[in-house]
């Protein structure tokens, strides 16, 4: 639990020139992270391209993460697809010597919190000595349901928060601190642009991609958020934002394909991405090296 008190990487998943995992790649571009001081790492989450990997690539991502981190950081695996195979994959996370899975938002068009609480609970008790991160990512699973869970499954050690609304954040932390659910970790899911403001509402830590290519900075964030500096914390939010709001836009389209195409001009791994993402047209590439040169890591 105090490793997610931290900046929570969220692997980057570079491919090769046929298509398939470039696992050389992938060693490097974590261990320049992990190496930088971050504690904690998602292999196969949303910027991992979890959706487009197949069963063995998740694998192959979760057994070269073990192998690069060493012990040096915390590895939390993302889980998910219907229920019978993310009980697969979190029984096979533990298996590889992961200490946590993250279990992504089930993809379904109908939803209700009794059916997330129970996904979320099978999925729990499936791993008991794996810390389970809930990625919470709609509106319509309040308080009730994340107290519920935490106190039937005592495995459940935090939350991902990404709805991008800091007073419902804010309200449902404070909902949930109560009765034993107290002992979650409340982690902004929605990266460094969101990072500051969900501080000051109950987040401890924050997910990142942008810390594949640049820890340094992230970790920055992050410890003038901890010490108390919202000053000097947003001054470095404004200097992070650019290639953030790249990222996010058309609806986060370029999500990955803005953190590959960082990754690529450093000549960490090829900028590739699978559908239906799609890499960064020319004048966006163009945006991701005046960001890279304004942050001084760029040629």
């Amino acid at each position: 639990m105090d490793a997610l008190r931290s900046v929570v990487l969220i692997n980057a998943t570079p491919f090769d020139e046929n298509g398939g995992v470039a696992t050389d790649d992938y060693a490097r571009v974590l261990d320049h992270a992990v190496t930088a001081g971050i504690g904690a790492v998602t292999p196969n989450g949303n910027t991992s391209e979890f959706y487009s990997l197949t069963p063995d690539e998740l694998d192959t991502a979760l057994a070269v993460t073990v192998e690069t981190v060493k012990g040096r950081a915390l590895v939390v695996a993302g889980v998910g697809h219907e229920l019978d195979r993310a009980i697969r994959m979190a029984k096979a996370a533990h298996d590889a010597g992961a200490e946590a899975v993250m279990v992504h938002q089930p993809v379904h068009p109908y939803l209700s919190e009794e059916g997330w609480v129970e996904y979320h609970r099978a999925i729990a008790d499936a791993v008991p000595s794996l810390g389970v991160v809930c990625y919470l990512r709609s509106p319509h699973i309040g308080a009730s349901a994340v107290h519920r869970l935490a106190v039937e499954c005592p495995n459940v050690a935090g939350v991902k928060y990404a709805v991008p609304d800091a007073i419902a954040f804010a309200d449902i932390v404070t909902q949930t601190a109560f009765g034993g659910a107290e002992r979650l970790v409340w982690v902004c899911g929605l990266a460094e642009s969101w990072a500051p403001f969900f501080w000051v509402a109950g987040a401890e830590g924050f997910t990142t991609g942008l810390g594949n290519v640049a820890p340094e900075l992230s970790l920055q964030l992050f410890d003038q958020l901890d010490a108390g500096n919202p000053g000097s914390a947003m001054q470095l939010w404004r200097k992070l934002k650019p290639f953030e709001d790249l990222r996010a836009r058309h609806g986060n389209a370029y999500n990955v394909s803005a953190v590959k195409e960082a990754l690529a001009q450093l000549e960490m791994c090829r900028r590739d991405v699978r559908p239906p993402i799609s890499e960064l047209p020319e004048a966006e590439r163009a945006e991701v090296g005046k960001i890279l040169r304004d942050w001084g890591i760029g040629s």
